[in-house]
């Protein structure tokens, strides 16, 4: 992990988790309109592969992530439409060519209406493409899609966190994010802000843990600030009565060694209690390295359930530095 606040912010996997999982509200957010004339009472379903198929020969820029999805609409016209969003990360002159080239390759795969809707992360303020197209002889070819900048939410800070809405604490986070740069600090200040909101709003546990991931991502600090900020998320969720698994992922699982170091001290060292200590440390852990590094060999799953707890401890304390399986395990 990098411990400067400006070195790879990190967009990609937070925004592609909150559009899967939160897409009504993604499209109530940035696109009001289309998100009124869609009918939500019917199933939306995600097309990745189908949209994998399309784009493969057409690596161009670099975009933060790209998502279709099957909506029915409201009018009773065409039931089912499709809807591309594009969250791009940098400048790039060859965007609006891109959204042409996929929209009418989708619509030339599925013969129905493909909606291409983009939101700009960049940090260039005079970008906003909404067009592509050319003419020749006569003929008109070309497309207009609705276009979102984030930076136009610059101003709108205190109405951003006043909002239900989630995608409104994503859109702050990544504003906190970029004004905060070499500043970690105010970054701290910023990110123990928008955790403190996530608590306020009283909102279901996935929802909290899936919002916090996405805010830890954007808001990286140094190791130190980070470990400070779990201890005050901690004392929080005590306070609330809440408790959640939050960023202990990516710092040595603090919590988990605490409780069971916790239970250790007041229930003594029967073997009963220890065993449970180690099963519970081992599902964490496993928990931890899954949602890191991918799927787990079940090599490395036999090593987990068959390994103590002090060894466990140590190999979640890798985590923090870790990039890749091997390089936790490959000092035993």
């Amino acid at each position: 992990m990098e411990n400067q606040t400006s070195a790879n912010d990190d967009y990609d996997t937070p925004w592609k988790d909150a559009i899967t999982r939160y897409f009504p509200e993604f499209m109530a957010f940035y696109f009001p309109s289309a998100h009124a004339e869609i009918d939500w009472q019917q199933a939306h379903v995600f097309l990745d592969q189908e949209l994998a198929q399309i784009v493969q020969d057409a690596e161009l820029g670099k975009r933060l992530v790209d998502r279709l999805v099957q909506v029915a609409t409201r009018d009773g016209g065409e039931q089912w439409v499709y809807i591309h969003v594009e969250v791009q990360g940098q400048r790039d002159a060859n965007f609006p060519e891109r959204l042409f080239t996929y929209n009418y390759r989708l619509y030339d795969r599925y013969r129905r209406p493909v909606a291409s809707l983009a939101v700009l992360a960049d940090e260039g303020e005079d970008w906003k493409p909404t067009h592509f197209g050319y003419q020749l002889f006569g003929c008109e070819v070309g497309i207009r899609f609705p276009t979102v900048k984030i930076l136009d939410y610059a101003d709108q800070a205190e109405a951003l966190l006043a909002d239900p809405n989630p995608f409104a604490l994503v859109t702050a986070a990544h504003l906190f994010t970029r004004q905060t740069k070499g500043d970690p600090e105010q970054r701290y200040a910023a990110k123990w802000r928008l955790a403190k909101l996530l608590y306020e709003r009283k909102w279901d546990k996935q929802r909290i843990i899936d919002l916090f991931s996405v805010i830890d991502w954007l808001m990286r600090l140094p190791t130190e600030l980070e470990k400070r900020l779990m201890h005050e998320v901690y004392t929080l969720e005590r306070k609330v009565t809440m408790p959640y698994v939050t960023s202990a992922e990516r710092f040595g699982i603090e919590k988990g060694l605490l409780q069971g170091r916790q239970e250790g001290r007041q229930e003594g060292r029967q073997e009963g209690r220890q065993e449970g200590r180690q099963e519970g440390e081992s599902a964490l852990l496993q928990s931890q390295l899954a949602r890191r590094f991918g799927t787990l060999p079940d090599a490395v799953r036999a090593r987990l359930a068959g390994a103590t707890v002090e060894q466990l401890e140590s190999w979640a304390l890798r985590i923090l530095d870790a990039k890749s399986l091997d390089e936790v395990f490959d000092r035993d």
